[in-house]
């Protein structure tokens, strides 16, 4: 069954084991995660379109200054709050992760207190897991909606994908 199959994935010695929402709650989750991610997709159209005209080297090469107004426009709907929703609901609220702590031999459910733990002083990895329940969850909406923008997307995808850093993100789509 889909609903008990787990994911793997470690993250700084610390091993984590992510399990699919249920139907009813992944689509509830997806108002908000859309609410957050959509509107930062379309003000970074520009530079999608920008990234289909032939810079093929990765993210960190983007000319910053023209690209700054759409990068503010896409943040500035963000709010620490909304973020912080976004994690407990993607990583905490559904105890849909259960973790194997480093140094331990049995996983135990995910919870705000551990994350705080495991993640204090290491926030991109709390982030990196949320991407990679993202992919559990709704890997076939992105896939879709980069065939929506045609090329713009797919460069785009292609481009975070050979930025350094970014490897996490490698089969978002």
């Amino acid at each position: 069954m889909k609903l008990f199959e787990a994911k793997e994935r470690a993250l700084d010695g610390n091993t984590f084991y992510i399990r699919p929402f249920p139907a009813f709650k992944s689509a509830n989750i997806s108002g908000e995660l859309f609410s957050l991610i959509l509107p930062m997709l379309g003000s970074l159209a520009p530079m999608a379109k920008n990234l289909t005209s032939g810079n093929d080297d990765n993210l960190l090469d983007i000319d910053i200054d023209e690209m700054t107004p759409s990068l503010v426009k896409g943040l500035s709907g963000l709010s620490g709050d909304k973020v912080e929703r976004l994690l407990k609901l993607l990583l905490v609220r559904y105890k849909n992760i259960s973790v194997e702590p480093k140094g331990k031999d049995e996983a135990v459910p995910l919870t705000e207190d551990l994350a705080n733990e495991l993640f204090c002083g290491n926030t991109q990895d709390m982030y990196i897991l949320a991407v990679d329940v993202i992919k559990v969850n709704y890997a076939g909406f992105f896939k879709r909606l980069g065939n929506l923008f045609g090329g713009q997307a797919n460069g785009f995808l292609n481009l975070i994908q050979k930025t350094p850093g970014l490897e996490y993100m490698e089969d978002l789509t």
